[in-house]
Parts: C-alpha cells; structure tokens; sequence
C-alpha cells in the first residue's frame, strides 16, 4: 500500500488529487462477541411452551402462521391440531368503530379492568394495509403501553399483508393458539371501515360498536349492516360538556336498534355510554357482556353459533386454497397478463377470458 501511494504521489506531483492513507480501522466493541443463533423449535416445543403458557413461544408460533413459506404452513396446521382440544374455553368478543372512537384508549382500560377480575385478555387486531404505501393502518401495540406491561395480557396486531379472507382465518387461528395458552377472554379488534367486520364476527361470541357523540349525525360512517351485526353499543368519550351528547347518542342508536329485526341470538341489544379516559361505565359494560353470554348460553345459540363458524371457516379455507391454487400455478400464470391485455384491449369479454384461463387450469389438474 506504501509502495502504491509513493508511486502514485510521484506521478502525479503537479496533480491536485493526491491520495491520503486510509483512516485505521477501530478495534471490534467486543472482541467476545459472536451472534447466538435462535433455536429453532419442533412442533413438541411449541406444544408443550403453548400449553405451559409461554408467551415468547406463542409469539414464535403465531409467526409461524403468518409465514407463507409452505413448510411452516404445514406444522402451524399441526400445532394448531394438537392445540384444538385445549381450545374453546374463552370469551370472544368482536370490538369495532370508526377511527377516532377511542377504541384503543377503551380496550386498554377496559382490558386493566378486565385482567383486575382474575381473567387473562388476549388482543389481537385485524389490521387492514394501507392500499398505497401497504403500511399498518392501526398500529395500535404501539398505542396501549399500559395493557402492553400487563402480565396477563397479550397484544398481537395480524399482519397487514395478503387478502382479507387469508388475515382472517390466520386471526382464527391465532384465537385457537391464545385459548390454549390459557387466555379466557379474547378480544378481535377491527377498525371499521370495510368488509373485515363481517370476517370478525364470524369468529366471535359478541359484537361491540364503538360510537361517539357530537360528531354530527350519530349514525356517521356506520353501514347499517355492521348496527345489524351489533349485539352491544358502547358510546364512548362521556364525560365533561359531552355527556349530554353522549346521552342523546345513547338514546338515538336505541330508537334505531329497535327498527331492526331480532337477531338469531334473540338478544335485544343495548347500548351504553362510558368514558375509556376517566373510567367510568366500563364496569356497566362489563357486566352488560356477562349478561349476554348467560343468556346466548342458556338459550343453546352460544354452541350453535360456534359449530356454525366452523363450518364456514372450513368453507372460507378451501376457497382460499383454492384460489391460491390457480393464481400459483406456473401455466395460468404466464397466461394471464395476456388474457387482461385481449380485456383491457376490449378484444374479449371478462367472463370469457375468466371461463379460459379457469378451463385451462381445470385441464392442467386432469394432466
């Protein structure tokens, strides 16, 4: 290197670019150090960590789920098979509302109040990607610092990535894993704007709307379809100058619960007010919950509802696998930019171009 730069200085003596020694390169931090490889756990690890209630190996399992790389597919489906009969045990409560309802300020307090009775709270977000940047819309771990310290509570936002119907059954099957971890209340929180509330409540016992006050119509941004699917309304943001507003909210959302039919659950639902900040009415809530369940429970719609869910989900996964199928598949692969170009070319119908590349498919499974 010294035989170089003298070399290089000589040759260029009347040249401006002179090249300097390099600067020496400082010691390592720590000379000890080396990278400790995770170890990699078998299906029994995360069986056995699931049922003793491990956190970190739910975690790990749960990300497993998430994973699209087939061969963690195939032991998440084992782990949740060997789980199942350790499942089933806890409360599942579906909780919506616009953004800027509270939401995550009332789950965080009514999730210390919850942990404060005794129970063990699980949390988990379907969390919709932002269609531009594919980004997490919620981001809500980061908003519940104090559930998040809470020892008997666990926090886990879905991934944001993939089809609706793909988050939502990795949500399901999430639920199966937290409920043998020994989480007996489980909350599925979506941000209710879309299709994903339909998807949350078939997984859950119990539909909750979160509303506010004072925003102007009190039936803003609520599709009708998502009041129908409530089976509780929780008006939240009550107190200070707003509780009377709140109150007229409570009274205007109960005349118009009453111009829908009954649900199959034969549950009139009710609406309460509460503030998440200041804590009051979430024990009225609560309770409001614990009567709806004695009830579902009493009448047989708890067991029917869940055996229906079932069926529907293995409904649901079979159209997933499916459909995963065809667009994966090597041949239509290749084929289908050109029938969207004879589409979008007006040279060809949608459904003739659909009808094709399905029939080439069908004919590929016959080879």
């Amino acid at each position: 290197m010294e035989h170089f730069e003298e070399h290089h200085k000589r040759e260029h003596e009347d040249s401006a670019l002179i090249i300097n020694a390099g600067v020496d390169q400082p010691p390592v931090v720590n000379p000890g150090y080396h990278r400790v490889r995770r170890k990699v756990l078998t299906t029994d690890d995360y069986v056995k960590g699931i049922l003793a209630g491990d956190i970190t190996v739910l975690a790990q399992a749960i990300t497993l789920i998430e994973s699209v790389r087939p061969e963690h597919y195939a032991q998440s489906q084992e782990i949740i098979e060997r789980c199942l009969p350790h499942a089933g045990k806890s409360v599942r409560i579906g909780i919506t509302g616009v953004p800027g309802a509270g939401k995550s300020t009332f789950i965080e307090a009514i999730g210390g109040m919850v942990t404060g009775l005794g129970h063990k709270l699980a949390v988990l977000a379907i969390d919709p990607s932002s269609e531009r940047s594919g980004g997490s819309i919620l981001g809500d771990k980061t908003r519940m610092e104090t559930l998040v310290a809470n020892p008997r509570a666990f926090i886990r936002p879905s991934p944001s990535a993939g089809s609706l119907g793909g988050v939502a059954r990795k949500t399901r099957e999430t639920v199966i894993l937290c409920e043998a971890a020994g989480f007996d209340v489980v909350f599925i929180e979506t941000v209710g704007v879309g299709q994903s509330e339909t998807a949350v409540h078939s997984m859950v016992d119990m539909f909750m709307l979160i509303q506010i006050a004072g925003a102007g119509d009190e039936l803003q941004g609520i599709k009708r379809g998502i009041m129908e699917m409530a089976d509780m309304i929780a008006i939240n943001k009550a107190d200070g100058s707003n509780i009377p507003r709140a109150e007229m909210a409570k009274a205007h959302f109960a005349s118009a619960l009453r111009l829908f039919p009954m649900p199959d659950s034969g549950w009139k639902p009710r609406v309460y007010t509460c503030s998440a900040v200041e804590g009051t009415g979430l024990a009225d809530i609560w309770n409001g919950v614990e009567d709806f369940l004695k009830f579902i429970r009493k009448n047989g719609y708890y067991a029917s509802n869940r055996r229906q869910q079932s069926k529907y989900w293995m409904y649901e996964t079979i159209g997933e696998a499916l459909k995963e199928s065809f667009y994966q598949n090597p041949t239509v692969e290749r084929e289908i930019a050109r029938y969207e170009s004879l589409v979008l070319d007006d040279k060809m119908s949608s459904f003739v171009a659909a009808k094709a590349l399905l029939d080439l498919y069908f004919s590929l499974l016959k080879q």
